[in-house]
């Protein structure tokens, strides 16, 4: 099953009586999750039809029991199992017989990270169209998830406004959402979220500091670069973001670059590239300034960076040292 198909049959409550959630973008699998139970669960009656174990300690008959137990004052109950994927062999085992047969006035909700589909468990609930998979989302994607986000809260948002939105706040979806949640009450009234708005709710904001710091490094700027930095060095979490943000900058100038050097139609290098126009003439003149080699010894720079950060390396120092690199100035 989708996730899109998961949304809709809990729109319509068509709800089956088992499901495995699961994928790399957490957000996603804790928001399907929670969507669930709250479809099935009224909040008043919570405390007699929720029921919830966690993989590494739960036995798969303690999971029967609990999903063979009648709801209370309600039509179901659920049974949350999260860390899924840390489940015994033994437990696995166990579950298979209540796969074939399970309780109509259950849900049994698995939640994990991975799912293991060498194993029959998985192979039996793929059968009955209940393994659902939130995958990795692209960066490509990144826009369009942004923009439904949007829709949901009764706004359009312009697609320079959802770029700039990405350049600001990277691929983490938590952080996305909180953005447009964001962006969806300061624009009150209006319609449509504009590259303005995100402008103004950005400015004096480390997001927007390191949204400066790529685009001097881009143009070689030292001087505002190093200004930038500063600003960033002040927020002990915005190194952090910054290494990722920089690292996407780059690698769309790379492409950029190459796709100048076979000399492609700027329209087309905007296409091929996934660059919104909003941004295109920018990049377009922080290419030039990088030849094509140049690139290599920046993202080796960047995840040597990178890695000394997570080692507990000085900040100050390693970004300080990675900006002059970039600037050519060492």
């Amino acid at each position: 099953m989708r996730p899109e198909e998961l949304d809709r049959a809990v729109g319509k409550g068509e709800i089956a009586p088992l499901y495995y959630i699961y994928g790399e973008e957490e957000f996603l699998v804790e928001r399907a999750v929670q969507r669930l139970m709250d479809a099935i669960v009224a909040p008043d009656f919570k405390d007699f039809n929720y029921s919830v174990f966690y993989g590494k300690e739960v036995r798969g008959e303690q999971i029967i029991e609990s999903a063979m137990t009648l709801p209370m004052f309600a039509q179901r109950r659920v049974i949350l199992v999260k860390r899924a994927d840390d489940m015994s062999a033994d437990a696995f085992e166990q579950l298979l017989s209540y796969l074939h047969n399970p309780s109509p006035e259950s849900c049994v909700v698995f939640q994990g990270v991975k799912a293991d589909q060498r194993r029959k468990f998985f192979q039996e609930l793929k059968k009955a169209d209940q393994l659902v998979e939130f995958k990795k989302m692209k960066d490509d994607q990144l826009a369009g998830f942004i923009r439904r986000e949007a829709e949901q809260r009764g706004k359009r948002i312009d697609a320079a406004a959802a770029e700039m939105i990405v350049y600001y706040s990277g691929n983490n979806l938590r952080e996305l959402v909180a953005q447009v949640e964001k962006l969806a009450s300061f624009c009150g009234e209006r319609p449509t979220i504009s590259p303005d708005d995100v402008r103004a709710m950005a400015s004096d904001t480390k997001i927007d500091s390191v949204f400066e710091l790529a685009d001097a490094m881009g143009r070689r700027n030292l001087d505002k670069a190093m200004r930038q930095l500063q600003t960033i060095l002040r927020d002990s979490d915005a190194p952090y973001m910054l290494i990722g943000a920089l690292a996407r900058h780059f690698r769309q100038l790379c492409i950029i670059r190459a796709l100048m050097q076979k000399r492609v139609p700027i329209d087309e290098i905007g296409r091929q590239a996934k660059v919104n126009p909003y941004f295109l003439k920018g990049l377009l003149e922080q290419a030039r300034n990088f030849k094509p080699e140049d690139f290599a010894g920046i993202f080796t720079r960047l995840h040597e960076v990178d890695v000394e950060l997570k080692r507990g390396g000085r900040q100050q120092t390693l970004l300080e040292m990675l900006v002059f690199s970039v600037c050519g100035c060492q």
